[in-house]
């Protein structure tokens, strides 16, 4: 890797950047794509095709100040009952606009808190979406689990429902960072989780941690790492803290002068990427590892990692379908998002009309610019000949855009024979150089830092 002057030379510790879960980034998504477009784009699907599915529950009995989600917090059951009954009659508007045939080669839950529903919804919910597509003979239907919203007979259901992927939210053990950040998360508590899982025959399971979190030390994020291996994860994901209150106001309860200066920020990820890597993972991308047996690191070596608004994925499916509250899909087309507020989503649909507000419409070089973007942050290399092949654009053009990461970033990318590639040194960079094939303009879009 580059040394810490070079890489402050170049403004990784200063950079703000997306995190290139899409491209265009949803900053850039503009009113004018509604429920007509969106039918549109359901109904342009081909028959007997696979899809992917993602259902967002934005509720959560306890709001973590960390998050940046969209997510609201209740007490009672009824306001959950009442939106799983909106996400059953958006299941019900999908399927009268879906073509025959398609089946699901991915359902995710995520939120929020999907466990906050209890056991006969999540079972009523499950029984709603594959009754609107079927889960494929390989598909992976994953649901993220909370560990202290968890119990013996939802995770019944959430087994018996086929439920054959967990995700875990760990964020870090240390009970004064929990407490710092507003999360309260025993390791015993998530043990018991993840025996749960392992005992009803869930053996799939993905956890995610952060660094760069307040108070955290080399030594506290080492502490949370061999813990988190003591629980053999198939794949973990290391995300960054994005510490953006202008965005996320709860993040006001986080004081800002204990979190760690960016240059401590990378040290704390290498700590734990040391760790990870000693213990037999396999680095995937910017901030995963899995481990050698598992989809993600096969789909890696293949070469058919992708990024979706989860992070990375070994899915391949063309369209993503979003639906819930703020949910965005994707298609050939483009990108279309729901409308973000609960009560404004719901309000459509209970019109019998989808909630789509906004997204984008793939014009230009849009999707040849997506394609070089997520192919450095999947494989650090950018293949000129797939370009050339899947979007006919000439080896001019790409030399052109080729020159101008040169010209910015110096050694810290290399030509590939006709294409690009981010040698080691240059991979804490790979968000920034991936920015530099970005058209948009970012400069109001309040993104996270580049480490």
């Amino acid at each position: 890797m580059a040394s810490e002057s070079q890489l402050a030379r170049l403004g990784l510790f200063d950079a703000r950047v997306p995190r290139y879960t899409s491209y265009p980034t949803a900053p850039q998504f503009r009113p004018g794509i509604g429920g007509d477009t969106f039918r549109r784009w359901i109904g342009a699907i081909p028959e007997g095709s696979q899809i992917s599915l993602y259902l967002h529950v934005p509720f959560c009995r306890r709001l973590c100040w960390f998050c940046a989600c969209r997510t609201q917090g209740t007490a009672t059951d009824e306001p959950v009952r009442a939106y799983v009954e909106t996400l059953k009659a958006e299941l019900r508007l999908l399927a009268e606009a879906l073509p025959a045939g398609v089946t699901l080669s991915r359902m995710h839950w995520g939120g929020g808190t999907p466990t906050l529903l209890y056991a006969p919804l999540m079972r009523d919910l499950a029984t709603a979406a594959f009754a609107v597509a079927p889960l494929a003979s390989e598909g992976e239907f994953s649901v993220e689990i909370d560990p202290n919203e968890i119990d013996g007979a939802r995770l019944d259901a959430l087994a018996e429902a086929g439920m054959n992927r967990a995700s875990i939210g760990v964020q870090d053990f240390d009970p004064a960072i929990q407490k710092t950040i507003g999360r309260d998360q025993s390791f015993e508590v998530t043990k018991a989780a993840v025996d749960g899982l392992r005992a009803r025959g869930i053996a799939s399971l993905n956890a995610d941690i952060l660094y760069g979190l307040p108070h955290q030390t080399k030594e506290r994020i080492a502490a949370s790492v061999q813990k988190l291996l003591s629980l053999s994860p198939d794949r973990v994901a290391l995300y960054g803290y994005a510490h953006v209150p202008w965005m996320a106001r709860r993040q006001v309860m986080i004081p800002s002068n204990a979190l760690p200066r960016p240059e401590e920020r990378l040290s704390l990820f290498e700590v734990a990427r040391l760790l990870f890597e000693a213990d037999g993972y396999v680095s995937i991308g910017i901030d995963h590892f899995a481990l050698p047996e598992d989809g993600l690191a096969r789909a890696a070596l293949d070469g058919r990692l992708r990024r979706n608004f989860q992070g990375y994925t070994d899915d391949t499916a063309p369209v993503l379908i979003g639906l819930g509250a703020s949910s965005i899909s994707r298609f050939p087309q483009g990108y279309a998002q729901n409308a973000p507020a609960t009560s404004a989503h719901v309000k459509a649909i209970r019109e019998g009309r989808f909630s789509t507000a906004r997204g984008h419409v793939f014009a230009g070089e849009d999707r040849l610019r997506a394609r070089m973007i997520e192919a450095l942050m999947c494989d650090f290399r950018i293949d000129a000949g797939e370009l050339k092949r899947d979007f006919g654009v000439s080896q001019a053009r790409l030399d052109s855009l080729f020159g101008e990461a040169q010209a910015a970033f110096g050694d810290m990318v290399e030509r590939d024979g006709e294409g690009l590639a981010i040698p080691v040194r240059g991979r804490p960079l790979t968000r920034m150089i991936a920015r530099v094939f970005d058209a948009y303009d970012l400069s109001q879009a309040g993104h996270s830092t580049a480490v």
